[in-house]
């Protein structure tokens, strides 16, 4: 899933962007609709809540995304750059090869 949205273009940036606005957009939306008083405070309550639970979707999308761009092929799971374990290498084989 992580690998679509990245096709699509979406990067973490756009991920948390969209979960500040849906935190913001959640509070919009509570106070417009207790705003139209006529209707109760608890339309303004389901609507504030529905759209402030689409925020933590939105960041944990961010962190994958963001994992996935840290592992573009710069790094291993342990965050090593792979020149640098690939050099690392290097030297160690030329360090035990008998001269």
């Amino acid at each position: 899933m992580i690998n679509k949205i990245r096709e699509n273009g979406l990067t973490s940036q756009h991920m948390y962007i969209a979960g500040f606005a849906s935190m913001g957009l959640s509070m919009a939306s509570w106070l417009l609709s207790r705003a139209a008083g006529d209707v109760g405070m608890g339309r303004a309550d389901h609507w504030g809540i529905f759209i402030g639970q689409w925020a933590p979707t939105f960041f944990t999308l961010g962190i994958a995304l963001r994992i996935e761009e840290s592992m573009d092929g710069k790094h291993d799971m342990m965050g090593k750059s792979k020149t640098d374990m690939d050099s690392r290498m290097a030297r160690n084989a030329r360090m035990s090869s008998p001269a």
